[in-house]
C-alpha cells in the first residue's frame, strides 16, 4: 500500500488545478484559464497564468508529478491525462 500524501495549495492553485482537472488532455487557452479563475479581477496582469502554472508545478514536482502540466506554446496549457503520457510518452514542461 501507499503512502497518503497531501500537496498544500493556494486557493487559486486548487482552482487552476481543478480547471486543468475538468478538462484533461485537453488545451486550455491563457485567456481561458484568467477568465476561470479571475474572473473578478478583469485588471488580473497578463502573466498571472504562467506564474500559477509555475508555482504549481514547483508542488506537483515534489510528489513526481512535473510532467502533468504541458506548455502549448503561444496557446495555452494541458493537463496530460495518465493514458496520454502512456499513449505519447512524457511531455516536456
Amino acid at each position: 500500500m501507499g503512502t497518503e500524501q497531501s500537496v498544500n495549495l493556494t486557493a487559486k492553485e486548487f482552482q487552476l488545478l481543478e480547471y486543468l482537472m475538468q478538462h484533461p488532455d485537453l488545451t486550455l487557452t491563457h485567456d481561458q484559464i484568467r477568465n476561470r479563475i479571475w474572473a473578478l479581477d478583469s485588471e488580473s496582469a497578463s502573466n498571472v497564468v504562467a506564474a500559477q502554472i509555475r508555482l504549481l508545478r514547483k508542488k506537483l514536482a515534489e510528489f513526481g508529478c512535473e510532467n502533468l502540466i504541458e506548455t502549448i506554446r503561444g496557446f495555452g496549457y494541458r493537463l496530460n491525462s495518465i493514458q496520454s503520457r502512456d499513449n505519447y510518452g512524457s511531455p516536456g514542461i
